[in-house]
């Protein structure tokens, strides 16, 4: 089994997403992941997205890209990355894709800078998020779509760290419309094996985005993508690997270069 490759589309050079999957897919990928920022400004992009989807660009997941998040402390803020949310699942389903990511919160609070302490406890955080993720997580199901929740690691989230903790959330709200994100990067830092972690949250885990060690394309740092990508196998994981790094080098390079070490990294086929 070959497991699908997407690229973000802001790594790629190109005046349009058109002309970013045609460069995509000479690359070695097989679909583009978007990004979603708020103002509802991604519906906005409905034409853009049709046109592309007519063109036979594939967009399976959408990476949310706001600088609020479900877990805000500001119950509007928080409710305002809600809405964006369902807006972004209802065009995801429009064109054909399975669906949309989000962290609990990025860049609001963490627990190993001053002041140490969050000023909502654990058993509120437990409550708005449990709230926001069953709210989307119906949405996400009338619409045919899921919702994937991302840990994030320690210094850009308080709430959600590892895998174990999403899928605890994800099995309270106990529907199969919201799922997990494994992302390497935060894995390197918060699990304490990653293979195990995978394994364990194997029945949620429903997307995997991919860079190494440094936040760089794989082969760029020192994660073990043979190792990671023989564990997915196992599991018998059905979803997309999708790129989400910073480019190290000449960005048409580093793409080829993380998808050599992806496909590398898949078994080789002995024929019969």
């Amino acid at each position: 089994m070959t497991i699908p490759l997407a690229c973000q589309e802001q790594l790629l050079p190109g005046v349009d997403l058109i002309q970013k999957h045609a460069l995509a897919a000479a690359l070695g990928f097989d679909g583009l992941e978007l990004r979603g920022r708020g103002d509802l400004s991604f519906a906005r992009r409905l034409p853009e997205l049709r046109r592309a989807r007519a063109a036979g660009v594939a967009m399976p997941t959408v990476c949310v890209e706001m600088d609020h998040f479900i877990g805000d402390f500001d119950p509007e803020r928080s409710r305002d990355a809600v809405a964006n949310l369902r807006s972004q699942l209802s065009v995801v389903a429009e064109l054909g894709g399975i669906g949309v990511m989000t962290p609990a919160s990025w860049g609001m609070f963490s627990r190993r800078l001053p002041p140490f302490e969050p000023p909502r406890p654990p058993a509120g955080d437990r409550r708005l998020l449990l709230d926001t993720l069953g709210e989307l997580a119906e949405h996400a199901r009338a619409e045919g779509v899921t919702l994937f929740l991302e840990p994030l690691n320690r210094y850009e989230d308080h709430m959600v760290n590892r895998l174990d903790e999403a899928v605890a959330l994800c099995a309270a709200v106990g529907l199969p419309s919201v799922r997990v994100v494994a992302d390497t990067f935060h894995m390197n830092i918060e699990e304490d094996d990653v293979h195990t972690a995978l394994r364990a949250a194997a029945p949620y885990l429903g997307h995997v985005q991919v860079s190494d060690s440094n936040r760089c394309q794989p082969g760029a740092g020192h994660l073990d993508w043979p190792a990671l990508v023989r564990t997915l196998l196992e599991i018998d994981y059905r979803g997309w690997l999708a790129l989400e790094c910073r480019l190290r080098g000449e960005p048409v390079r580093a793409l080829h270069q993380a998808t050599t070490v992806l496909r590398h990294a898949e078994p080789r086929q002995v024929a019969a």
